[in-house]
Formats: structure tokens, C-alpha cells, sequence
């Protein structure tokens, strides 16, 4: 097992890329695993099954762990039998469906589609400004980038002739992503009539500009929504809203998992769905809502 976990993590860090610090994560959970399987007498991976991860579970909750520390230890489990199954060490995934005791995962905040349009509404194209905001949020709905990725355009990261975008995200990966119509007439808008009158320096690549002719940062994105979500009268908003919405909106309207987790960039399908949660919980809302006998009483 300690041979297999060492594989596993040069695996995360090489062939994955992920940062030093996410693989100590892995390490030290996956650490903690092993000298419970070896107080069991488990020293081999191809020992690992359902039983075994369950009983695990059930040892950091009555060691007191949080909700969060347990998840955590799942989601490193998770993707640690993933690994084993594809080396061909287990014949079926332990963990599969299988959710850690008390995860209390928290749902990330979305707009619905109406609210969605009233926030794209809001920049006035008649000026620079209005133009890249404008584009800015369309690009960002269209395509669920998160904001680092967006701020780190550059100009030639955008082919609009094919409708794609290119940007770098976690573990310095790459991605490309369709643009849709939308989002592709307004950017077109912000680079012809827009973008040349914000620029100072006509070497400078980055995509979106601040005001003073320099790439935007992640504090003046912050801004910009901020003041457009208090113009449109929406009280809860993140950096991170309208890539929540691009995501959920998608799957609600029948995306299959793996695009929508591609097309996030998220390196383990269990971190997109929590999307499937969260459609899920407003299916049963809308259901409750709207269905006539959904909430009758029963009485005896």
C-alpha cells in the first residue's frame, strides 16, 4: 500500500500537474488511511473494499472530525481507488456513490436564467467601458471560466472566426472552449470599437483592460460585477456566481456530466457534481411549487 501511494502521488504531481500543496493534502490523508488499514492487518491495496472505507468514515466521526475533514478524507479516497481501478489493482470502485457521513457540502450560490439576462443587461455599450464590461460577463456566462482564467486572456486567446477560446487553468492546463453567439458579437464589438480607445500601450496583450490601459485585475472584475449585480438589484453575488450559473443552467437544460466538467476545467468529475446537487434541489423546489399534490396533506 505505501509502494502504491507514492506511485499515486508522483501520478498527481507529473501527470496531472497538480501544485505541491494539493499533493501534501493527498499525502497526508492517504497517510492517515494506511495506518488504519495496517491497525486492520490491510497492507495490500487489492484489499481495499466498501466495508473497509466505511468503517474508515465512521472512525473519523467518532475521532470527532468535521464535516469538512471527513469530506476531504472521501474526496482523497475517491480519487485514490479511481487511480487503482484504472492500474487494474481493484475490480470494482469502493466509494462509488458513496457519500461521507455528514459531508454537509455546501451549494454553491446561482442566479436563475431571468436574473441571469437582467445582469448582462446592465453595461451601456455606448462607451469603452460599458463595451468590455459587456463582453467581459458574456464571456464569462458563455464559457464558466473562473476569473483568474479570464483576467489572464490574452487577445490571440480568442479565435472568434472558429468560436473558441483558449485559457489556462489549475495545474497550468489548457483548455478550449466554444463561444456562443451571444458572447462572440460583443466581444467582436469590444475589440473593434472598444478596446483600442482603453489601451496606453499598444504592445500590451491582455484582453481586458482597466481604465488606464493596463490587463484587469482580479479586485477590478470584483468591482465591475459588484456594481452591475447593485444596479440590477441583486444582493448576493461572487466572483464565482456566473460560473456557478453556466454550469447549472447547462445541466438543467440536459448537458451530459463530462462536458460541462471538461468544459470547467475541474480535473475529478466529483468536484462538478455538486451541480447535480444543486439541480437536483431546485427540480424538487420547482416541483413542490408547482405541482398541484406535491404538498397536499394527507390526514390518516
Amino acid at each position: 500500500m505505501e509502494m502504491q501511494i507514492a506511485i499515486f502521488l508522483d501520478y498527481l504531481a507529473v501527470e496531472r500537474g497538480l501544485a505541491k500543496n494539493t499533493v501534501e493534502s493527498y499525502q497526508f490523508d492517504l497517510k492517515n488511511f494506511m495506518a488504519f488499514c495496517a491497525n486492520r492487518q490491510v497492507l495490500d491495496v487489492r484489499r481495499i473494499d466498501r466495508v473497509l472505507v466505511l468503517n474508515y468514515l465512521l472512525e473519523l466521526k467518532k475521532l470527532g472530525r468535521s464535516p469538512a475533514t471527513i469530506a476531504r478524507h472521501m474526496a482523497a479516497l475517491k480519487v485514490f481507488c479511481r487511480f487503482l481501478l484504472d492500474e487494474g489493482l481493484l475490480a470494482r470502485d469502493p466509494t462509488t456513490n458513496l457519500e461521507s457521513p455528514g459531508s454537509g457540502k455546501k451549494l454553491p450560490g446561482v442566479l436563475d436564467q431571468s436574473e441571469v439576462e437582467l445582469l448582462l443587461e446592465q453595461p451601456r455599450i455606448g462607451n469603452p467601458a460599458g463595451l468590455r464590461d459587456k463582453a467581459m460577463l458574456e464571456l464569462m456566462y458563455a464559457t464558466g471560466m473562473r476569473v483568474s482564467e479570464l483576467i489572464s486572456l490574452n487577445v490571440e486567446h480568442v479565435d472568434l472566426e472558429s468560436g473558441y477560446v483558449r485559457c489556462t487553468g489549475k495545474g497550468s492546463k489548457e483548455r478550449i472552449i466554444p463561444v456562443g453567439s451571444i458572447a462572440k458579437k460583443y466581444l467582436l464589438e469590444y475589440l473593434s470599437r472598444g478596446r483600442a480607445k482603453i489601451t496606453a500601450n499598444r504592445t500590451e496583450n491582455a484582453l481586458f483592460l482597466n481604465m488606464r490601459g493596463k490587463r484587469l485585475s482580479r479586485q477590478g472584475f470584483w468591482k465591475i460585477i459588484k456594481k452591475h449585480a447593485r444596479k440590477a438589484g441583486i444582493k448576493e453575488i461572487t466572483p464565482h456566481t456566473l460560473r456557478h450559473s453556466f454550469a447549472t443552467h447547462l445541466l438543467e437544460n440536459g448537458a451530459d456530466l463530462r462536458s460541462v466538467q471538461e468544459m470547467l476545467g475541474h480535473a475529478d468529475i466529483t468536484t462538478t457534481q455538486i451541480y447535480t446537487h444543486l439541480t437536483d434541489t431546485r427540480l424538487r423546489e420547482a416541483f413542490n411549487k408547482s405541482h398541484p399534490r406535491a404538498l397536499k396533506r394527507v390526514d390518516g
